[in-house]
């Protein structure tokens, strides 16, 4: 069961004006359960992407990008169950042939169209169950459809991500509306496995494209399941301008920085989902780390715990087995380390001070720690003023079993 996550309602998800969301089933999971979305994107609006920096990066990532620097974006098609990734050049005429059939059926040039997929790597796209159906998802846009949407580009996930919030900017109230997936192969290097978050404000290209990566570095950048950076993670973020504000053209601008602010509130809750519903996970970790000479160098420790197989499997089994955080501080390669100015804590308890074990701890208060379901591992490197965070969770059975069994 996902860790403190609520599954989102119908009535939660508010529609964004100039955004719609059609859904159909190709038959690509399960028989008669939906797996291919289209978004429509009204024109006039401004659209952002970043994607995966994985080498291996699947083909619609590759087509998408393409797209997105030919012409402005006017649909969005997705589907779950096949990544298309590390299928060559048959993947990327599968990705066209997609983008192509949109095209026809909605009367736009195909490179308007950004594809996009999650599911098995290394199997060839199932191009003619999808383009069957495309013309079904067409028929069925409509402004309110994010809920069936985050439940049709689930894969792994036991519980949809999506999330609505409004604030009032220049007397006009802007709506945000984002969801996301992921639930394995999660260490994004860019964004999420895949995430669409749509605001009826007006922003222009250059700030649209700040407040994205401004807020991806602060989210699903900072989390990670299991360290594997998957071939398809993606997130777009798009601003269809029919709220009637003013056109937000510098991001140091108050208005700006307003919406700003929430779009990385609603980024933040959306990667911290996709952790609490980590394959298999029973505890929702923050690893703080302080006092570092530069972010980097924080990330660089905080990574370090977070991976650590020894650390996540204490996690799970709520053994305040310290010694294993000690160790992967340890072997973070970070230089010139003086341990006598380290320190760790699990939450508020100090089980080192000085690079050594803390004269007031005992094991039932890590005991008591460990047993929470929401944990705090922090730690003091004691050499500079920098600190930066990431989110995880731990290892149990089940993460074993699930991708034991993904394919059978």
């Amino acid at each position: 069961m996902p860790v403190n996550l609520s599954a989102p309602t119908s009535s939660s998800l508010l529609a964004v004006d100039g955004v719609e969301i059609g859904i159909a089933s190709a038959g690509i999971k399960t028989v008669g359960k939906e797996d291919l979305v289209l978004i429509k994107i009204a024109e006039g609006s401004t659209t952002s992407g970043v994607y995966t920096n994985n080498a291996f990066c699947a083909a619609p990532v590759t087509l998408a990008k393409q797209h997105q620097l030919q012409a402005s974006p006017q649909y969005l098609l997705i589907n779950s169950g096949n990544a298309n990734a590390g299928t060559g050049e048959q993947g990327m005429l599968a990705a066209q042939n997609c983008c192509q059939a949109v095209a026809e059926i909605a009367g736009v040039n195909a490179n308007t169209v950004l594809p996009f997929s999650t599911g098995v790597i290394g199997q060839h796209l199932p191009v003619e169950k999808m383009t069957q159906v495309i013309p079904q998802a067409y028929q069925n846009l409509k402004s309110d459809n994010w809920f069936d949407a985050a439940h049709a580009i689930m894969t792994t996930d036991t519980i949809a991500k999506a999330i609505s919030k409004q604030i009032e900017i220049e007397g006009k109230m802007i709506t945000v509306t984002g969801m996301a997936k992921g639930s394995g192969m999660i260490r994004p290097d860019m964004a999420t496995m895949l995430s669409y978050i749509a605001t009826d404000a007006a922003i222009e290209q250059s700030v649209l494209d700040l407040m994205l990566h401004n807020a991806v570095e602060q989210s699903f950048n900072r989390i990670t399941v299991d360290g594997d950076t998957s071939t398809n993670d993606a997130c777009i973020l798009m601003a269809t301008g029919r709220a009637g504000n003013q056109v937000l053209t510098d991001i140091d601008d108050p208005s700006a920085e307003k919406l700003y602010q929430l779009i990385a509130e609603i980024s933040q809750q959306l990667a911290h989902a996709i952790v609490r519903d980590g394959e298999g996970a029973t505890k929702f970790i923050a690893v703080d780390v302080e006092q570092g000479r530069d972010a980097e160098e924080c990330r660089q420790v905080a990574y370090t715990i977070a991976h650590s197989p020894l650390v996540k499997t204490a996690l799970f089994a709520s053994d305040p087995n310290w010694g294993r955080i000690l160790a992967a501080v340890g072997r973070s390669g970070i230089t010139e380390f003086d341990l006598s100015k380290v320190a760790i804590y699990l939450d508020s308890v100090c089980i080192v001070k000085n690079g050594e074990p803390a004269s007031t701890y005992t094991e039932q208060q890590g005991q008591q720690v460990m047993e929470q379901e929401e944990i705090t591992i922090k730690v003091d490197l004691g050499r500079g003023d920098a600190k930066d965070t990431i989110w995880t969770c731990d290892f149990s059975y089940d993460y074993v079993k699930i991708n034991a069994e993904y394919r059978t």
